[in-house]
Formats: structure tokens, C-alpha cells, sequence
């Protein structure tokens, strides 16, 4: 029998590669695709390896490090920090973090003692359901008010966000959403929360890789004082995460609290992959960037134009690789719900998910181009609202990208 599983899980290997990695165009707004030499990293023997730098032992005496022969793990993850402290303009840095999520646990549970005070934005206005008062903040005793957003891109305001800090007087104001459109009034925001010794931490999960392309927003530099997030949405590197500070107060309360605290081992297959994906960020990040963010404008006009029902589009529709779509007019214009409508597309080879967001970071990563969204939009429509079969175009379509760009 295992012989016999063994083939079936092969099987299944090469399949998925063959569908995901050259049948389908990839419209998922939290996914992307790995460059080859990442991949590669991802398969090497660092795989099963281990290693456990800490600062003391049981017994309390100092040590660098639980294992031998680790003295290329070692630099390599030395590698990736300095990457990522210096495309995300920090000084400080760990690409240890296992997932965005372990990422927010790696900022929140060492600089917030239980029972403090956070603003989050509400998943009902498109926040991260994990800063939600049932997730995160149950299990360490936060409590958790709502930073209010306006309008369907779910904007934050200036004003409103300072006057909302005042009122409610967090220790720590968190930024970043799920549903993600437009930047934050960042330093207005900063200027707020600095003012009654809150922190200001950035969730940049969606986001990661316009912002390392210098095209979405600046954290940092705008005046958070944390930044982190996922490594394989915007950003296109391998799952997991990233945390980065400018300053070394909160990163010496940061780095050695993470070992036993929110994980023990970390991926060492994982930080050399990261690793690469940062080096090639330094290199194309900003075309990059730009490219994403121009196809998900172009896309969002052009599905508009055919009668795609899209939200925010008084305001360009996204400055994000993001759009999202108007669940409402959907139901009313073409009977039609978000789920319904990404299985439909699913059918067709085009891949959204099914909570209404459409995403260009892995076909920009493929090589389509804003010239090419009209003919993207007309898929979309045709195999979408329409319910047309337009599987047969998308595959050959599909076939002329045999490469990643930047990569």
C-alpha cells in the first residue's frame, strides 16, 4: 500500500505543479510565485537542519549557540537580516518569524504586557481578523477597540484616527488590513500615538513587497516603529515572515524574547529562500512595484468599463496590488455571490478567492504588462459574469509565460 500511495502522492506533486504553475492565471490577492533560485534554496539540505541560537541556558551561563555545525546557517540568516534591515529602511532586523501571524505574535507579546490596550482595524471594515477580540487579544488579554476607516476603500482619516487615539489612549496602535487599498496617513497617525508613548506597529502582510519596491508607503520612515509582515503575497518569496525596526531599544526586547516565547526553531531552508527574494527585490523592486500596481489600476478600469462591479472607484479603484469587488451590485446586477463567482472563474482557469478580492502580484510576476489588462478584464467578465467558457484562451494565454521577471 505505500508504494502504491507513494505514487499517488507524486502524482498529485506533479499535477498541482503542472496546474498552478502553467494552466492557471493566478489572480489570488494573498499568493505569488517563488523565483527558481528560491525554490531551490527551498529544496536544499538545509531543509532538516536545526539550530537554536539563544542567550543563556538553564543553568544560566551564556552560550551562542545549542548545536554544532552551523556555521553557514549562521550566515546566511546574518545574510537575510541585513537584506531585509536594508530594503526596508531599518536598522534591525529577524527573518525568523514562521508566518505574518507569528510575525504580529513576535511584536505584540514582547512590547505589550497582558491587559493593554490596542486600536485595530475591525475586520467589518476589512482589518486582519487575528487583531479581532476573540484571536490574538483573548489569548494574551488585550483589549481591542476599533481604529475607524471611511468609505468602501476603507481609508483611514487623519483626524479622526488622532482624535480616536487620544480618546481611547492604547499603548499601541495596530495598522494593516486584509482588505487593503490605499496607505495610511502615516505620519499624522505616528504623531498621535508618539504624543502618549503608544507604538505604532505596521502590519505590512498584503503589502510587503510594494512597499520594499518604495511604491506603496514608507513605514518606517513614516513613523512606525515596527514593521512586519507575510513574505508571500505582495511580497514574492516563500511563506513566512519578517519583523524590522529602526530602533534598538524595542528590538532588544524583540529578538531574544522570540525563542521559546512564540517559536523555538526556525526554517532555515525558508530564511535562504527570503534571503534570495530580498537580494532580487534590491535589484527590480521598484519596476516591480510599479508594475503590480499600474496592472491592478489598469484592471480595475477596464473591468469597470465591461460592467464588473468594483468598489472604490471615485478613487482609482487601488493604489495596492489589490481590487475588490462590489458583493452588493455583484448580487443585484448579475445574481451572483462572491464564492459563486470565484468557483465559476475557477472553471475558466482564473483563480480569485472567494471573500471579493482580485489580485495582479503573481501575473505581474509572470510578465503581463498594463497593456495587456483589457484583454485580462475581458477573460474575467466573459468567464465571470457572463459564464462563458473561456478555459481554451486563458490556457493558451497562459503557455506564452514560461518565465518569471523579476526574479
Amino acid at each position: 500500500m505505500s508504494g502504491e500511495e507513494e505514487r499517488r502522492l507524486a502524482a498529485l506533486v506533479r499535477a498541482h505543479d503542472r496546474w498552478r504553475g502553467r494552466e492557471v492565471f493566478n489572480l489570488l490577492a494573498s499568493e505569488n510565485a517563488v523565483s527558481p533560485v528560491a525554490r531551490r534554496y527551498l529544496g536544499s539540505d538545509l531543509a532538516g537542519r536545526y539550530t537554536l541560537p539563544i542567550t543563556t541556558d538553564f543553568h544560566g551561563d551564556t552560550i551562542d549557540n545549542s548545536y554544532t555545525g552551523t556555521r553557514y546557517t549562521d550566515r546566511i540568516e546574518a545574510l537575510a537580516n541585513a537584506a531585509a534591515a536594508r530594503l526596508f529602511h531599518g536598522r534591525f532586523a529577524t527573518t525568523r518569524p514562521l508566518s505574518g501571524h507569528i510575525a504580529a505574535l513576535s511584536a505584540l507579546v514582547p512590547l505589550l504586557p497582558p491587559k493593554s490596550r490596542i486600536l485595530a482595524i475591525s475586520p467589518d471594515d476589512g482589518g486582519y481578523d487575528g487583531y479581532a477580540p476573540g484571536y490574538i487579544p483573548a489569548v494574551f488579554g488585550y483589549t481591542v477597540r476599533p481604529l475607524p476607516t471611511e468609505g468602501p476603500g476603507h481609508r483611514v482619516n487623519a483626524e479622526v484616527a488622532a482624535d480616536t487615539i487620544r480618546r481611547e489612549r492604547p499603548q499601541a496602535v495596530v495598522l494593516g488590513q486584509s482588505f487593503f487599498l490605499f496607505p495610511y496617513p502615516l505620519r499624522e497617525i505616528a504623531e498621535a500615538a508618539h504624543a502618549i508613548d503608544a507604538l505604532v506597529l505596521y502590519d505590512g502582510s498584503h503589502v510587503l513587497g510594494l512597499v520594499a519596491g518604495g511604491e506603496f508607503q514608507d513605514p518606517l520612515r513614516e513613523g512606525a516603529d515596527v514593521l512586519y509582515g507575510s513574505t508571500h503575497k505582495s511580497f514574492p518569496g516563500p511563506q513566512g515572515g519578517l519583523l524590522v525596526t529602526d530602533r534598538e531599544d524595542l528590538f532588544r526586547q524583540l529578538d531574544p524574547a522570540l525563542v521559546w516565547r512564540v517559536f523555538d526553531n526556525a526554517h532555515w531552508n525558508r530564511i535562504a529562500a527570503l534571503a534570495q527574494t530580498l537580494l532580487e527585490l534590491e535589484r527590480c523592486g521598484p519596476e516591480y512595484a510599479r508594475t503590480v500596481v499600474a496592472n491592478a489600476q489598469g484592471l480595475g478600469r477596464e473591468l469597470s468599463r465591461g460592467g464588473f462591479p468594483l468598489l472604490a472607484e471615485e478613487e482609482g479603484f487601488t493604489r495596492s496590488h489589490q481590487l475588490h469587488i462590489d458583493r452588493t451590485r455583484l448580487r443585484s446586477e448579475a445574481n451572483l455571490g462572491a464564492g459563486e463567482l470565484a468557483r465559476r472563474l475557477e472553471r475558466q482557469r482564473l483563480l480569485i478567492d472567494l471573500v471579493g478580492r482580485i489580485g495582479t502580484a503573481e501575473v505581474s510576476r509572470l510578465g503581463l504588462v498594463p497593456e495587456e489588462m483589457p484583454r485580462l478584464a475581458d477573460l474575467l467578465i466573459r468567464g465571470g459574469i457572463r459564464g462563458e467558457r473561456v478555459a481554451h484562451d486563458v490556457l493558451a494565454w497562459r503557455r506564452t509565460f514560461r518565465k518569471l521577471r523579476f526574479a
